[in-house]
């Protein structure tokens, strides 16, 4: 019983799969009948769409979700289509984003904050943050966290290093982590300096492994990514980093930070 689900998904592609025998020549006007119909449905429905024309489409039998480097994809077999595309419903509800926000709760749950290197002040809003040291975006982040501390908006950033997109991220990262001062190494190497010689040690290197293993394991696929909220922020987006700091909730509790704190902290 527990494989009916299953086999009734593959009887219904298999089912589709070919033209019917009993085709005959009034199969053309009944679809054209359908289409018809179709189009009328999509014009009264979605009546704040202009549409220009309307026809078939390329994309035949059922459709199915699946989940590849933590984005949304689809998938239709019997026309061996896959989609990267955006799913709304009549009311104008993302499905695809409600999907894959009911996904990163459940990827949440993989993640142990204690386990993160921290950075800055512990009253702040927290938000978790997948970074790699030579990602042109990810010193654009770090800078635009400095100029929000320095505007008295710091947050503590909760921060699991991405190494395997560049080379040398690896390195980079486990002398951020082995260094005596992680916070200030951070700020160093992100403002875009050279060591001479990158530290090493074996609770930097399995730091950087451990991390790894989170990153396949989520499915974060590119850098930055960003937890705000239990919301995934892909990319540098400012407005919407804007926006999690202008929330209530997220407003820096206490005093404002020190002066030392943008400095140390970025």
């Amino acid at each position: 019983m527990r494989y009916a689900p299953a086999l009734t998904a593959l009887a219904s592609i298999f089912a589709l799969a070919g033209p019917s025998q009993a085709e005959d020549a009034t199969s053309e006007p009944s679809l054209a009948i359908v289409a018809e119909a179709a189009e009328k449905q999509l014009r009264q429905t979605f009546t704040n769409l202009q549409f220009e024309d309307f026809g078939p489409s390329p994309v035949a039998g059922p459709i199915y979700q699946a989940s590849a480097g933590g984005r949304l994809i689809y998938y239709a077999p019997q026309s061996e289509h896959i989609l990267f595309a955006t799913i709304y419903d009549r009311n104008g509800l993302n499905l695809t984003a409600l999907d894959q926000e009911n996904r990163a709760r459940k990827q949440l749950s993989a993640i142990d904050p204690a386990q993160a290197l921290a950075i800055g002040p512990e009253n702040a809003p927290t938000i978790i943050e997948f970074t790699d040291p030579d990602c042109p975006y990810c010193r654009a982040l770090d800078r635009f966290w400095a100029t929000k501390a320095a505007e008295g908006k710091p947050v503590r950033r909760l921060i699991f290093f991405v190494s395997g997109i560049h080379p040398d991220a690896a390195s980079k990262a486990e002398h951020i982590l082995c260094s005596p001062e992680p916070a200030a190494a951070f700020k160093a190497l992100y403002d875009g300096a050279k060591p001479a010689k990158l530290e090493t040690c074996p609770k930097g290197r399995a730091k950087v492994e451990a991390d790894s293993a989170l990153v396949r394991k989520i499915g974060v696929s590119g850098t930055p990514t960003l937890i705000a909220n239990g919301t995934i922020i892909s990319g540098f987006q400012q407005a919407q980093l804007e926006a999690f700091l202008d929330t209530p909730q997220s407003r820096p509790l206490g005093k404002p930070p020190s002066k030392a704190l943008p400095d140390a902290h970025r």
